[in-house]
């Protein structure tokens, strides 16, 4: 039997990207889950395969009122939900960013008042030093420290705001002996996710024919593209393992430069530019980015299953299946830039 089976979950941006295969995962396993999303990035769409064995509700998590409903009744919280985008997204709005420092509290004090059991938080390697970043090295958890002057570095106003998510589920856990575990998610992509982000934009480009094909910098930065049913599974698993709100990585180990990601989507798509146009003027965040995973190895027994060209494959052919060709040319400017 399953360790979530007829367990009351609730996943709060069950209605988004990573959130809705979980939603998917958590019903396999034979759990009883419940949904709140304000759908501002989410779509009901998302959640069409299992509709029918889940409860949605719609509303703002940061209000009290609405997340004490969400979590009425819940044994477990996965809390996805987050104001986010890609790159240019929280580059953009930071302001919108910072909002998600409200957010994850009133959810962890909503939790904490209807006797919410354990609270698996989804984190995100913009925890990590940026300035540790523009060399190849692979990112261990204990690269953060609140522990020690200058410990914290984030990336940006979504990475401060993800880090102090994690330093409040910390506080929680003490104070309140509420099981707690975190995952620091490395660059998920996969089916669902919208064109904001870095592989499914490259996708939108190459699908809608865009010639001189437009990546942002010089394409040599390293990401680790790690596909969304890997990430589930670590979230799964770490809520199954961790009690103290040790954070642990979800990320392959592989640097991956946006040129080979790149080269990988013109394959499988069977067409490429004429020229490309390296945009060096845009924001691109760190160098390189990879997971150390020897953490979640050892306390999750996880280990990614993709490999960045099986993921690829998958979320390609899933975005051409999805998305009108004509529709895609015809608003690529807007899909890039608003979730």
């Amino acid at each position: 039997m399953s360790e979530w089976d007829g367990e009351h979950v609730l996943v709060t941006g069950g209605a988004s990207f990573i959130g809705s295969h979980l939603v998917e995962d958590l019903v396999a396993e034979g759990a009883d889950v419940r949904v709140a999303d304000d759908l501002s990035s989410g779509e009901p769409v998302n959640l069409a395969a299992v509709e029918d064995e889940i409860e949605l509700l719609e509303g703002n998590l940061k209000r009290m009122s609405f997340a004490e409903e969400a979590t009425e009744g819940i044994d477990t919280v996965f809390h996805l939900a987050a104001d986010h985008g890609g790159r240019g997204y929280i580059s953009n709005y930071p302001a919108n960013c910072a909002t998600n420092m409200a957010l994850d509290n009133v959810v962890y004090e909503a939790a904490v008042n209807n006797g919410v059991d354990r609270i698996s938080f989804a984190s995100s390697a913009c925890t990590y030093p940026t300035d540790i970043q523009q060399e190849r090295q692979r990112l261990r958890e204990d690269m953060v420290s609140f522990d020690e002057r200058g410990g914290a570095y984030a990336d940006e106003v979504y990475g401060w705001a993800k880090l102090m998510g994690e330093r409040s589920l910390m506080a929680y856990e003490r104070q309140y002996d509420i099981d707690a575990s975190m995952v620091r998610i490395f660059t998920a992509y996969g089916p669902r996710e919208n064109e904001t982000h870095a592989i499914v934009a490259l996708m939108a480009k190459a699908y809608a024919g865009q010639d001189p094909f437009r990546i942002w910098g010089d394409g040599e930065q390293t990401r680790n593209f790690t596909y969304v049913k890997d990430i589930t599974r670590a979230l799964r698993l770490a809520a199954e393992n961790v009690t103290d709100a040790t954070p642990v990585n979800a990320g392959i180990s592989r640097y991956v430069t946006i040129n080979e990601a790149v080269e990988h989507i013109f394959d499988h798509l069977d067409w490429e530019p004429e020229d490309i146009d390296y945009m060096t003027d845009k924001p691109v965040g760190v160098r390189h980015r990879a997971a150390d995973t020897t953490r979640a190895e050892e306390l999750l027994g996880w280990e990614p299953e993709y490999t960045v060209e099986e993921g690829i494959r998958k979320t390609l052919d899933w975005y051409v299946d999805a998305r009108d060709e004509d529709y895609v040319r015809e608003n690529l400017e807007t899909l890039l830039h608003e979730r």
